[in-house]
């Protein structure tokens, strides 16, 4: 069994991932953007890139460890 990846190199890499940026953001791209997977073998993840690049790197969480971390900052 293969271990899920914990990130992505590029984020341009997710194909049809619609990014949306967090509604804290002041426009000025200083915030965070994610998108929810829903196709291909990362179906289901959440996916988080820096709105300031968005060709770099993406983290990737499955919905538990992404229910967590909005728990933990409300």
């Amino acid at each position: 069994m293969t271990a899920m990846p914990r990130y992505v190199p590029s984020s341009t890499t997710l194909q049809g991932a619609r990014w949306q940026r967090s509604s804290y953001s002041n426009g000025m791209n200083n915030c965070v953007e994610t998108a929810t997977l829903d196709s291909g073998p990362l179906t289901g993840l959440r996916a988080v890139r820096d709105s300031k690049n968005i060709a770099g790197p993406a983290l990737l969480l499955s919905p538990g460890p992404w229910e967590s971390f909005l728990n933990s900052i409300r």
